[in-house]
């Protein structure tokens, strides 16, 4: 799907889009499709979530099913393509004003590198350049030898809501050395709101002060639990680390992801 004249978007996005002067505000990491996983079970639930991001200042979406882990050889880059064009034409039937590309929530696995050059996994937003990678939620795995290998593939790893993962709080090391290999950090919009808990809270603006966040995004599953909230973040972030990191976080660097660039982390080695 795709909408270029600026006159199609919603009054919430087109100001997204004056306040920082660009052609898309982007969301990287959101479970938006219909029956894939822990997101909306219905269209309609879907739908009303495609909604709350259009009212969010989002015009372009990825979305990102889990994949592997319990969802071991579900949601295969096929079947999320063939979902993202339902929405889509859905969408545009209703003429609702949100971009879909193609991506995946990936569980860590040793497998992941051989299952992307088989093509059952996708890159995010389609672009070739990245990956979504999620890390189990209570045992630390190490994931150097993943983000390396992806690396020598031309993958870079994004890692996804490190802030929420208790048993990381305690490895101070264990962020700068997976960035010194490559890889970024994603933080969830709800991290910075508190909705996961003072822990996550505090370990999320530890990280984004530290430099150690390279991207902001909703993680949303539904309009009402967890709904996107990426202009509460923005203001949050403008307030608490400067309009330049918020561009940085919320902007740039997930249009760098849609249009397959590398990013690099703020943080100093």
């Amino acid at each position: 799907m795709n909408r270029g004249a600026v006159e199609d978007w919603s009054p919430e996005q087109q100001q997204r889009l004056d306040d920082f002067n660009i052609s898309r505000s982007v969301d990287i990491h959101c479970h938006c499709l219909p029956g894939f996983d822990d997101g909306p079970r219905s269209l309609e639930d879907a739908i009303a979530l495609c909604k709350a991001l259009v009212k969010d200042g989002i015009t372009t979406v990825v979305a990102t099913p889990h994949q592997l882990g319990r969802y071991d050889r579900a949601n295969s880059l096929e079947q999320v393509q063939r979902g993202v064009d339902e929405l889509s034409a859905e969408l545009k039937d209703r003429e609702i004003p949100l971009e879909i590309f193609p991506g995946g929530d990936v569980r860590v696995d040793e497998r992941l590198p051989d299952l992307i050059e088989s093509g059952e996994i996708g890159t995010a937003a389609d672009a070739g350049r990245h990956i979504l990678l999620e890390l189990p939620h209570d045992i630390f795995v190490d994931v150097l030898p993943i983000i390396d290998s992806l690396r020598e593939r031309g993958l870079q790893t994004i890692l996804t809501h490190p802030e929420r993962h208790n048993y990381l709080q305690n490895r101070g090391g264990w962020a700068r050395e997976c960035l010194e290999h490559g890889a970024v950090l994603q933080a969830t919009t709800g991290s910075l709101l508190g909705e996961f808990g003072g822990r996550a809270y505090e370990a999320a603006w530890q990280l984004v002060r530290d430099g150690m966040i390279a991207i902001v995004a909703s993680d949303a599953h539904d309009a009402i639990r967890r709904p996107p909230r990426m202009s509460e973040a923005i203001r949050l972030l403008t307030l608490n680390v400067g309009r330049d990191a918020a561009r940085r976080l919320a902007i740039d660097n997930p249009l760098r992801v849609l249009s397959g660039q590398s990013i690099e982390c703020s943080g100093s080695f």
